[in-house]
């Protein structure tokens, strides 16, 4: 399998990022978007994926909506650039990832047919210095631009921090047994012979 890298550069009037994603790295890990809390939960991305990642997010207006969309949109393209052509990955990936009281499911297919199915059951207006709107506006940024099938859920939990971390490990979870190298997989993992 060759090299499993993704380069985006995303510039607008609004914002400027900057994402690599190696599928096959060793945990390097590097996030500044100038948002701690969706820092965290990129970094938690990455790390539970266990890819290495070096993104970088600057704001041009100030308005954080923009900031978290454009983020998502950037990791979403190098994630999806990431995977190349797909060729011997296993492909479907899952995973139920508890945070305390939480409980997050993530179902994946790598498959380049578009479809998301995002329920996060959120209560509060505001996590940690960014609206209920903005991580759910990410979330469907990040599955509509990873080019997937993409079902994330919370199934129950009363700490709206903890839900949200529940479902970015059980994606970055999910990921990473989808994108992983399969042995017994030879060419791209169709019975179409295409993604």
């Amino acid at each position: 399998m060759k090299s499993r890298i993704g380069r985006i550069t995303r510039k607008t009037k609004e914002t400027e990022v900057s994402a690599v994603v190696n599928l096959d790295g060793k945990g390097k890990i590097s996030v500044k978007t100038g948002l701690p809390f969706l820092d965290h939960l990129i970094i938690s991305l990455a790390k539970h994926a266990m890819f290495d990642l070096k993104l970088n997010a600057i704001s041009k207006d100030g308005i954080n909506h923009h900031l978290v969309e454009d983020t998502a949109i950037a990791l979403g393209n190098s994630m999806d650039a990431s995977l190349g052509n797909r060729t011997g990955i296993v492909r479907f990936g899952y995973a139920s990832v508890p945070m305390d009281e939480s409980l997050a499911e993530a179902s994946l297919d790598l498959v380049k047919r578009q479809y998301q199915k995002i329920v996060l059951s959120i209560e509060r207006n505001q996590i940690e210095g960014i609206s209920k709107e903005d991580l759910e506006h990410f979330f469907r940024s990040l599955g509509q631009n990873l080019n997937i099938c993409i079902h994330l859920s919370v199934k129950y939990g009363e700490n709206d921090h903890h839900k949200i971390e529940a479902v970015i490990k059980a994606f970055a979870i999910a990921w990473r047994m989808a994108a992983s190298s399969d042995k017994k997989q030879r060419g791209i993992p169709s019975t179409k012979g295409a993604m």
